[in-house]
C-alpha cells in the first residue's frame, strides 16, 4: 500500500535490467566458452596421438579394439564435452542455493529442519544412483551402434562406383536398414528405460522432496516453546512461516536438481568410457602393443616346429641406399605367416621386379618395409622413412592445389623454403606428358577435386611426377603404371635410372622386365626365388 516505495523499487529493478542481463548473458559465454576450450584442448590431445608415426593406420589395421575411430574423434568428444559442461551448471547452482538456504535455516530454525532435508538428499540420491547404473552401459552401446551406422553409410559413399556397375543398391539398402533399425531398437529402449526412471526421479527427487520440506519447515511450529512462536504476533509467526518455508521449499528445489543431475552424471560416465578407451588404445599403439589375435597365435615353421612369434621382436637398421632382409618372417595381422623367413639384399641402382599370385605376400613385405606393419623377426636394414617412397595403384589425392597434388605431403611454403620452383614441377609433368593439365584447369593454383577431375591414368602419373618431385633412394611401385601406355611407362622407368632412384615393382607387365635387373619370385607356398635378371630369364618373363 506504499506507492512511492512501490515506484522507487520499479525504477530500481528497471535500472538494474541491462546489469542482471549482462550477468546472464555472460555467464551463457563463459560455460560455451569453457565448453569449446575443452573440446578444443582434448581434441587437439587426441590428433597428436592418433597422427603421430602411422599410429592412424594401425588403430584400423593392426588393433581390432575400436572400429570406428572417426566416431570417437569427433561427435562423442562433443558429446562429452557439452555433457561435462551440462553437469557443472546442473551442480553449481543448486550446490550454491543448498549452501545459502542450509545456512540460513540452520541459524533461524536450528539443525534439525535443514538435516531432514540433507538426510533425504543422501538416502535419494543412493537410491536413484542404484537404479540408474545401466545408464553408462546403454550410453556406450548407443555411441557404438551411431558409429556403426555411420560407417555403413560411409562405406556406401566410398564404393558407390562398384556398387552402381553391380546395381547392388537393394542389397545395400538391406544393409542399411539391418544397422538403422538395431540402432532405433537400441535407442527405444533407452528411451523406455529413461522415462521409467524420470518417472521414478520425479516422485523421488522432486514431490516427496517438497513434501518432506513442508514437514521438515512445519516442525518448528508445533513446538510449545519454539521462540517463533513464544514471541512476536500471530502475523509474525505467518510471515516467519512463510518465509523459511519459501527457503526450504528452495532448498528442497535444489537437491531435487542435485538428485536429478545424477542422470547426467552417468551418461557421463558412458561418455568417459568411450573417450578413455581411445585414449587407452593410442598410448597402447605408441608403445608397439596391439591387441588382435596375431599375438596369441603359433604358427608352425617348415620344419614343423612351433614358433612363438610376438610383433616388435624383430630389429630395423638404418642405413642409406640398401635394403637388406635378414630371416624377417612376413606376417599378416590375423597371425597368417606367409614366408617364414625372408632374406635378401637390394643396393641403390639396383631394380627388383616383384612377382606372385595374389596373397602371396608382395603387399605384406612393402608395408613391412614401410614400417606400417611391426617386424616379427630377424633384422631389416633400411634407408629412414623419408628416403622410402610408396606410389599405389590408385594414388591419393589431396585436397588442395593441383600443386599439392604433386609436392604432397610437402605445403608450398615448405617446396618454397626448400628452393623448388613451379618450373620444376613443369618439367615433372612433360616426363609423365601432362604438361596440358596446368593449361585446362588453370594453373598451378586451381583448386578442385581432384579424385573426379582426373581420370585414372593421369592420378597415376601425377603420382609418378610426386616421385620425381621427392626423389627418394628407393620407391616401390604397386602397379601404379597399369593405367598408362606402355611407351610413357618406359620414359618414366628411364628417368627414374637417371635420377639413382632404386625401384621396386609389383606389376604383370611384360614390358617391364627390361627395366630391372633381380626379380623376386613369390609362390604363395611360402617359398620365394630372388635372382638377377639376365637375357634368358627377360625372355622367359616376356
Amino acid at each position: 500500500m506504499n506507492l512511492p516505495e512501490f515506484k522507487r523499487l520499479l525504477l530500481q529493478f528497471f535500472t538494474a535490467m541491462p546489469l542482471i542481463s549482462l550477468v546472464n548473458n555472460v555467464l551463457k559465454w563463459s560455460i560455451g566458452e569453457t565448453k569449446l576450450r575443452i573440446r578444443t584442448n582434448l581434441t587437439l590431445h587426441l590428433y597428436q596421438q592418433y597422427l603421430k608415426g602411422f599410429t592412424y593406420y594401425q588403430v584400423t589395421n593392426l588393433d581390432n579394439r575400436i572400429s570406428n575411430a572417426d566416431q570417437l574423434l569427433t561427435t562423442d568428444i562433443d558429446k562429452f564435452c557439452e555433457t561435462v559442461i551440462d553437469l557443472y551448471s546442473n551442480i553449481s547452482k543448486p550446490l550454491l542455493d543448498i549452501s545459502i538456504y542450509l545456512y540460513r535455516l540452520t541459524v533461524n530454525l536450528g539443525p534439525s529442519t535443514p538435516g531432514i532435508m540433507m538426510a533425504y538428499l543422501l538416502l535419494s540420491g543412493a537410491f536413484l544412483t542404484y537404479l540408474r547404473k545401466p545408464t553408462a552401459k546403454l550410453t556406450v552401446q548407443e555411441q557404438k551402434l551411431e558409429g556403426e551406422f555411420r560407417y555403413v553409410n560411409s562405406r556406401l559413399i566410398t564404393n558407390s562406383e562398384e556398387i552402381a556397375f553391380y546395381q547392388g543398391n537393394h542389397r545395400e539398402q538391406l544393409t542399411l536398414l539391418a544397422s538403422f533399425y538395431k540402432l532405433t531398437r537400441h535407442l527405444r529402449n533407452f528411451l523406455n528405460f529413461r522415462v521409467g526412471m524420470g518417472f521414478i526421479d520425479n516422485i523421488v527427487a522432486k514431490y516427496i522432496a517438497i513434501t518432506v520440506g513442508f514437514y521438515a519447515v512445519s516442525r518448528p511450529f508445533f513446538a510449545v516453546n519454539h521462540n517463533l512462536l513464544t514471541t512476536g504476533t500471530e502475523n509474525d509467526r505467518f510471515k516467519h512461516y512463510y518465509t523459511y518455508g519459501r527457503m526450504l521449499v528452495k532448498m528442497a528445489e535444489g537437491i531435487g536438481r542435485l538428485v536429478l543431475s545424477g542422470r547426467e552424471m552417468t551418461k557421463l560416465a558412458g561418455l568417459t568410457t568411450r573417450v578413455t578407451q581411445l585414449r587407452t588404445v593410442l598410448d597402447d599403439i605408441a608403445q608397439g602393443n596391439y591387441t588382435r589375435t596375431m599375438v596369441d597365435r603359433a604358427q608352425a615353421n617348415g620344419n614343423g616346429t612351433p614358433m612363438l612369434m610376438t610383433p616388435g621382436a624383430g630389429r630395423i637398421i638404418y642405413q642409406d641406399n640398401i635394403i637388406r632382409f635378414e630371416k624377417v618372417p612376413i606376417v599378416t595381422p590375423n597371425g597368417d605367416v606367409l614366408i617364414s623367413e625372408l632374406t635378401f639384399e637390394v643396393k641403390a641402382g639396383i631394380n627388383v621386379l616383384v612377382c606372385g599370385p595374389n596373397g602371396c605376400g608382395k603387399s605384406s613385405m612393402f608395408r613391412i618395409l614401410g614400417e606400417l606393419w611391426p617386424i616379427f623377426g630377424g633384422t631389416l636394414t633400411k634407408p629412414p622413412k623419408g628416403k622410402l617412397f610408396y606410389v599405389p595403384q590408385r594414388p591419393y589425392m589431396t585436397l588442395g592445389t593441383l600443386r599439392d597434388q604433386v609436392i604432397y605431403p610437402q605445403t608450398r611454403e615448405e617446396m618454397m623454403r626448400r628452393g623448388r620452383s613451379d618450373d620444376e614441377l613443369n618439367s615433372f609433368l612433360e616426363i609423365v606428358q601432362l604438361s596440358y593439365l596446368t593449361a585446362r584447369e588453370g594453373g598451378w593454383d586451381a583448386v578442385e577435386d581432384w579424385m573426379d577431375v582426373l581420370s585414372g591414368g593421369e592420378k597415376q602419373r601425377i603420382a609418378m611426377a610426386r616421385l620425381f618431385y621427392h626423389r627418394p633412394q628407393f620407391a616401390i611401385l604397386d602397379e601404379c603404371t597399369s593405367a598408362v601406355s606402355v611407351d610413357v611407362e618406359g620414359q618414366m622407368y628411364r628417368y627414374c635410372r637417371e635420377m639413382h632412384i632404386a625401384l621396386f615393382t609389383v606389376s604383370h607387365r611384360k614390358s617391364l622386365w627390361q627395366h630391372h635387373d633381380h626379380y623376386l619370385q613369390m609362390d604363395g607356398r611360402g617359398g620365394y626365388v630372388f635372382e638377377e635378371i639376365d637375357s634368358e630369364t627377360q625372355e622367359f618373363g616376356s
